[in-house]
């Protein structure tokens, strides 16, 4: 089996019914060719950030054809956390005025 990738997708839909989504969550969390790991999303702005691993970006596209879900792109991606950077990260904010 091939190594999974993470890919970023984004949804924007600022008519799309909540409900719905919510429904093509449960139907997408049990989807095996690729695994969704979680979204972030603004109800009010109409916008979705989803997070998945998958082995191509083509693999996403055709979970996302057969759902009839739309996207703006799908973005392979990486990933760090200011945990990783330990006292780096802070000083890093307080070099650009964030602390």
């Amino acid at each position: 089996m091939a190594k999974m990738r993470q890919f970023m997708t984004v949804h924007k839909n600022l008519d799309m019914d909540l409900k719905v989504v919510q429904s093509n969550w449960q139907k997408m969390a049990k989807v095996e060719s690729a695994t969704w790991v979680r979204t972030y999303f603004n109800e009010k702005e109409g916008i979705r950030y989803c997070i998945w691993l998958a082995q191509d970006k083509d693999v996403l596209i055709k979970i996302f054809d057969g759902f009839n879900v739309s996207y703006e792109s799908i973005l392979p991606v990486e990933e760090t956390v200011p945990d990783l950077w330990g006292k780096g990260w802070e000083k890093h904010l307080l070099e650009q005025n964030l602390l």
